[in-house]
């Protein structure tokens, strides 16, 4: 698997330079930029601040287009190869191997570039902080790189993620590459909090009961969709759950699965040291389901469960 470290600036300067994009859903990069034809549906993404990490996904598609960008040269050697310098004067300096020339005023150009977009939501995992860009850095094919965009050692960055004293699962980003290689349309569980109506409708027919937990306060409890809403487009009752925060977290990231044939909860073996999840393990969905609420359960279900398990289960 091919995975690339990208670099996500403030967005203020992101938007300056005519980038349009948001960590948790779709990044964007143009033809300036090293490696930017290398990317390709399937990959892993990592975003990182230039100090920290931000978080991981899978990239489920990439968007192309064309447009103008203004570019900085060098009004000795007239290349392109120019950077702006944040502390040092002059203000640029050209990294032509054959120039170095500093300068404080740059020539400008308009040139012709292709545009990339990134979407990939459905198997994003947050995971602001967990690495700084020190340790980000060495897990890099070229640790010395400086590009925007970076090719990542994957099997280093797994077992980093591993090392850590609260590993993240990356059961959706294997799932999500799996799926995307097999040409199956992605749909998994997406967080979607301040959606006031669709929050109120899920009420109304549950009542104030998580459908893991049972009872549970309103102020705890999220709205969970059962399918990518960024694809659909639409809130459907019959696609939502209301959770609690926590289970809801867990659920997204496939540690808890509800199996299609017996409506029980199965918890991962990474939640089994867990007490208070490990009792669930077996218990009964609270709520009464819908055929169209198993729908995407059973998506749900072969999105976190592996394909032996999953056709003894369905079978």
């Amino acid at each position: 698997m091919t995975a690339w470290l990208m670099l996500a600036k403030e967005a203020s300067k992101r938007v300056s330079e005519g980038y349009d994009d948001h960590p948790s859903t779709h990044y964007s990069w143009d033809s300036t930029v090293p490696n930017h034809g290398n990317v390709q549906v399937g990959d892993v993404i990592v975003l990182w601040d230039s100090k920290k990490l931000l978080g991981l996904s899978t990239i489920e598609a990439i968007s192309q287009g064309e447009s103008t960008k203004q570019t900085p040269y060098c009004p000795k050697c007239e290349k392109a190869d120019v950077a702006e310098r944040k502390k040092l004067l002059p203000r640029f300096k050209c990294w032509n191997k054959t120039c170095r020339y500093t300068f404080d005023n740059a020539h400008w150009k308009t040139k012709e570039v292709k545009t990339y977009r990134s979407q990939h939501e459905s198997a994003w995992i947050s995971a602001d902080g967990l690495f700084s860009a020190d340790e980000l850095r060495p897990l890099c094919v070229k640790p010395k790189s400086q590009n925007s965009l970076r090719e990542l050692d994957w099997e280093k960055v797994r077992q980093a993620l591993a090392n850590i004293s609260e590993p993240i699962s990356l059961n959706i980003i294997d799932a999500t590459q799996k799926a995307i290689e097999g040409g199956h349309t992605i749909t998994t569980v997406r967080t979607r909090r301040g959606q006031g109506s669709f929050r109120k409708r899920l009420l109304k027919h549950f009542g104030e009961k998580c459908a893991f937990a049972g009872p549970t306060p309103p102020q705890a409890l999220d709205a969970a969709h059962l399918y990518s809403y960024a694809a659909n487009g639409e809130h459907h009752t019959s696609g939502g759950l209301l959770l609690r925060r926590d289970l809801h977290k867990l659920f997204d990231l496939g540690l808890i699965a509800v199996n299609p044939k017996n409506k029980k909860l199965d918890i991962s073996e990474e939640l089994m040291s867990y007490p208070d999840y490990k009792k669930l393990h077996g218990s009964w969905v609270t709520v009464p389901v819908t055929p169209e609420h198993m729908k995407w359960i059973v998506e749900h279900w072969k999105m976190h469960r592996d394909t032996e398990h999953d056709n003894a289960i369905l079978t």
